[in-house]
């Protein structure tokens, strides 16, 4: 269940907010010397102002490579090369495209909860195998089903906190 709380956050922080950070572009990979290589290995990402992300290769010829891996991305970004330095300005986020958003925030949190919930039915299942096979009580077994429950409680519980806080922030302006 913690996994699925993991996933979760990795895939809430790829999220586009309008405001920038580096772990967007986490996902862009370069072809350096002809191996898909992630854009955090080939060069420095930093965030230059809330709206512009800068990325400095450490390779001089990695420049068109990693303009082009952006631009390519399903990101919708277009990155300004100056020399060395690849900058990339984040367009503001139009109201429609927040609802887009949120409604793309809110489908992930479904999968986590539907993860979490499987989860405990395949623990709920072990318990019943268990009973059959006469190594717990039946006490055993319902306060089991009843731990399993209030752990899933808790876990999604904990999904729908992250949702809340990552709907108010898409819907900051």
């Amino acid at each position: 269940m913690k996994k699925s709380i993991e996933t979760l956050s990795h895939n809430l922080a790829k999220l586009r907010t309008g405001r920038a950070h580096p772990s967007m572009l986490e996902t862009i990979s370069v072809v350096y010397y002809g191996n898909a290589t992630p854009l955090s290995q080939v060069a420095t990402i930093a965030i230059e102002d809330a709206r512009t992300l800068t990325i400095t290769p450490w390779d001089k010829g990695m420049v068109q490579a990693i303009d082009k891996a952006i631009r390519t991305s399903d990101l919708g970004l277009n990155p300004a090369t100056a020399g060395m330095v690849i900058r990339v300005p984040l367009p503001p986020l139009t109201e429609e495209r927040r609802k887009e958003l949120v409604k793309h925030v809110r489908s992930e949190a479904e999968d986590a909860r539907i993860s979490v919930r499987n989860i405990r039915r395949d623990a709920n299942t072990q318990a019943k195998e268990l009973l059959k096979t006469k190594k717990i009580t039946e006490d055993e077994e319902r306060r089991s089903e009843e731990a399993i429950q209030k752990l899933t409680d808790r876990f999604v519980l904990e999904i729908d906190k992250l949702v809340a806080a990552k709907e108010s922030e898409l819907m900051q302006v």
